[in-house]
């Protein structure tokens, strides 16, 4: 029976949220650095608090009920205005201090890092951030799980439950072998990369999905005009196929300066009027109370981005 005088401690609610996302005790209760006895104490204290079977349990599995389900969203969001009050606490309002586990994607976090962690150092030497890369669709899971604090990936993430921050649109450049007719070239269209055997990265990364949309924009078939068979999970092996000959690729600019300076490599640029680029920005839940710092980080996001393209290669 639900005791109305009951109120639920933040110790509870995250032995709830623990176990209703990683299904497992045993998991859990490492995660919370407590023994399994002390979770499901917890837990049990939790449910016969509220009146309500949260986690249905059994030999093999774990399961949230459906009443589990509806709460959890709740109990994350009063995680996360508990975390944020106690980062307000420690300074001001707005200000990036404490922990922050930031997640970003394959295609920006080798090229924007290095100058991004420099710059929270330097502007917010409390802040202690936390860096998961991962691809688009993962991020979004931990992202709704509560595993990271936010994200920076290409937009739109096409999440619910999240708000997205436009930070800046990056242009895409063309790398082919050595002594390939386009390089050099400044004056590419869309239906110039009718002309390349395309290199992608594996399925999952959102690059993939950017390059075969620029080839659906020029009438192409994607399935034509990309190298089907010869898959890479990094942006770095694909710089390798393409100076091997393999191949040409569509890089972002970020990624120029430090996986175009290679031999083998060069360089062309569609012209100005043509719209070849995607769209970088921050991703965190609706729930979340810490939206004025995120924007503040933001802003040292779109800073490194532009120190990343202020030097290209010379190839």
């Amino acid at each position: 029976m639900n005791n109305k005088e009951y109120r639920p401690t933040l110790s509870q609610l995250r032995t709830f949220v623990t176990i209703a996302e990683n299904k497992h005790f045993g998991t859990a209760a490492t995660k919370l650095g407590i023994s399994q006895p002390s979770l499901s104490q917890a837990l049990v204290a939790l449910e016969q608090g509220l009146g309500i079977q949260l986690i249905e349990r059994s030999t093999r599995r774990v399961i949230v009920t459906p009443a589990g389900e509806e709460l959890l969203p709740y109990a994350k969001a009063t995680l996360d205005a508990a975390d944020a009050f106690l980062a307000h606490s420690r300074g001001t309002h707005g200000t990036l201090i404490g922990p922050l586990t930031i997640g970003i994607i394959p295609t920006i976090a080798p090229y924007l890092l290095p100058s991004l962690l420099t710059s929270i150092n330097e502007h917010y030497p409390q802040l202690e951030p936390h860096i998961v890369e991962d691809q688009t669709r993962h991020l979004v899971q931990m992202l709704r799980d509560g595993q990271i604090d936010l994200a920076v990936m290409a937009l739109p993430s096409e999440a619910t439950g999240v708000a997205e921050v436009p930070l800046y649109s990056e242009d895409f450049a063309v790398v082919v072998p050595t002594g390939h007719p386009l390089a050099g070239r400044t004056d590419l269209g869309l239906s110039d990369l009718d002309q390349l055997d395309l290199l992608l990265l594996d399925d999952g990364h959102c690059l993939h999905d950017q390059i075969v949309d620029l080839c659906r924009k020029a009438d192409l078939n994607p399935t034509e005009a990309t190298n089907s068979v010869t898959r890479a999970s990094s942006l770095t092996t694909i710089m390798q196929l393409v100076a091997g000959g393999l191949g040409a690729t569509l890089v972002p600019v970020s990624a120029v300066g430090t996986e175009c300076n290679r031999p083998g490599l060069a360089m062309a640029n569609f012209r100005t009027d043509v719209t070849a680029e995607r769209s970088i920005g921050l991703v965190y839940r609706t729930s979340s109370s810490r939206a004025e710092e995120f924007k503040i980080l933001g802003t040292l996001v779109t800073a490194a981005f532009h120190t990343s393209v202020a030097e290209p290669a010379t190839v």
